[in-house]
């Protein structure tokens, strides 16, 4: 058997109620918080996942129940063993490849992201009515990411053009104005490529949900906007032909803001922390968006 750094304690809590575990392959993402294998027993094939913590445990346990209720079996893992003590959960497997990196046509990439799209207004439709606490956690957010935008200016001034740091301002002027505009939704809370599973007979899928919360709608939309949507206009016309609506003036603006600020602090971190790849990604990113601007 190849544990491939499958703690003990796990690898006894699998066996428990899956019987002897025969394969494990680490597929964590290359960072500090990300711990999953898929794992092989002698009935069946699953995921095993740690939290970091027990705010991301109970995200992910919530954002997986809601899973099983918006969509259908094929499009999101379902729970199959939680140990809250572990802070782990099993789940099963979902037909399809990781979008991110994987090699698509012009056209399978449009018809992947008109998938998302029609994917996630199912969610967003499904989505529980948000409640006064809900509204004041994301009235909160939202403003510490205007005061945010705010502090970064005087770190990332030597760094940007005038017309960068102009939309830098703007996001910190305006975001906590112009967010109560926008709709509330239950969020998968990181709708990117990564987390979307890509298969050419069984459709799309996606995993991970350590990040579902309540919040704005175009918080769903702001890393795909930045990474992929301002140079690939057609993808984004595909994605919200499948999610049945375009933005409104409102959302559009709050969108562009928020993007805006993700940018701003990708630069400022990598600035800080000497981080040659985030600066390179915040640099990236607001150079698209004064060109979308201008």
């Amino acid at each position: 058997m190849i544990l491939a750094g499958l703690p003990a304690n796990l690898a006894d809590w699998i066996t428990s109620r899956f019987g002897p575990v025969h394969l494990v392959a680490d597929v964590s993402w290359p960072r500090d918080d990300s711990r999953v294998w898929r794992v092989a027993t002698g009935t069946q094939t699953l995921y095993v996942k740690l939290s970091p913590d027990p705010a991301d445990h109970t995200r992910e346990r919530a954002g997986l129940a809601f899973a099983a209720q918006a969509l259908d079996p094929l499009q999101a893992p379902r729970v199959l063993a939680a140990d809250e003590s572990l802070l782990a959960l099993a789940t099963s497997p979902v037909p399809g490849s990781i979008v991110r990196g994987l090699e698509l046509t012009v056209g399978e990439e449009q018809r992947v992201h008109a998938r998302a799209g029609a994917l996630l207004r199912r969610w967003h439709e499904r989505s529980p009515r948000a409640t006064s606490g809900d509204h004041a956690s994301i009235c909160t957010s939202i403003t510490r990411q205007a005061g945010e935008a705010d502090q970064i200016l005087p770190l990332i001034a030597k760094a940007t053009t005038a017309a960068q740091q102009a939309l830098v301002r703007d996001a910190a002027l305006e975001l906590p104005r112009c967010a109560p505009a926008t709709p509330v939704v239950y969020r998968h809370g990181d709708y990117a490529t990564r987390n979307w599973l890509w298969d050419p007979h069984h459709g799309f899928g996606i995993i991970d949900f350590a990040k579902a919360a309540p919040g704005l709608l175009v918080e769903e939309l702001v890393w795909l906007q930045g990474a992929r949507w301002l140079e690939r206009p057609d993808l984004r016309r595909a994605f919200f032909d499948g999610y049945g609506r375009e933005l409104s003036q409102a959302e559009e603006r709050a969108l562009q803001l928020l993007t805006v600020r993700l940018a701003a602090s990708y630069l400022a971190t990598g600035l800080t922390q000497g981080d040659s790849a985030l600066v390179e990604r915040g640099h990236q990113g607001l150079e698209r968006l004064e060109r979308a601007h201008t």
